[in-house]
């Protein structure tokens, strides 16, 4: 009979050994998953790259048009090929009128000194083209609409009449 009970004991207490080991092993377990888990969740680094913005000029349907960065009236280096069909038109007899524009952001008042400055830099690059200074018509500056990029804004046009 002692024999019978001994067997049960023994089975009895290797099922709790069992069940505490397994309860043991699943609380480690989790521990060293979560653990894993935090620096996965973290964002990967991100390189950040730096676009310097440039002066530029466009031609589009025979106005040129002069992009500027933002706090400068520098003239793109390749203004005067840009001006080149605007240079034999006026020679010819038509006049060229330079308006300029200006975002919305900041001052007004210190934008449209800026949008002038332009203006006369582009002005100045005609003068030296060989265009006389009354062929050339200054249009007060203008604040470009907000429909459009801040870049687009920054602008000098130069049309023909």
């Amino acid at each position: 009979m002692f024999s019978s009970d001994d067997d049960n004991q023994g089975l009895v207490l290797g099922v709790v050994f069992g069940v505490i080991a397994l309860v043991i092993a699943l609380v480690i377990g989790i521990s060293i998953y979560t653990r894993n888990l935090v620096p996965a969740a973290k964002a990967p680094a991100v390189a950040v790259v730096v676009v310097e913005e440039v002066a530029t000029v466009k031609v589009e349907n025979g106005v040129v048009k002069f992009y500027f960065v933002i706090g400068k009236a520098d003239v793109a280096p390749e203004a005067a090929q840009a001006l080149a069909e605007v240079v034999k038109a006026v020679a010819a007899g038509k006049m060229a009128v330079i308006s300029g524009f200006h975002d919305a952001s900041g001052d007004p008042q210190k934008n449209a000194e800026l949008a002038k400055q332009r203006a006369l830099a582009v002005r100045a690059v005609l003068v030296t083209q060989g265009v006389a200074e009354d062929k050339v018509e200054l249009k007060k500056p203008e604040q470009a609409l907000a429909s459009g990029p801040a870049a687009e804004a920054r602008r000098v046009e130069v049309t023909l009449k």
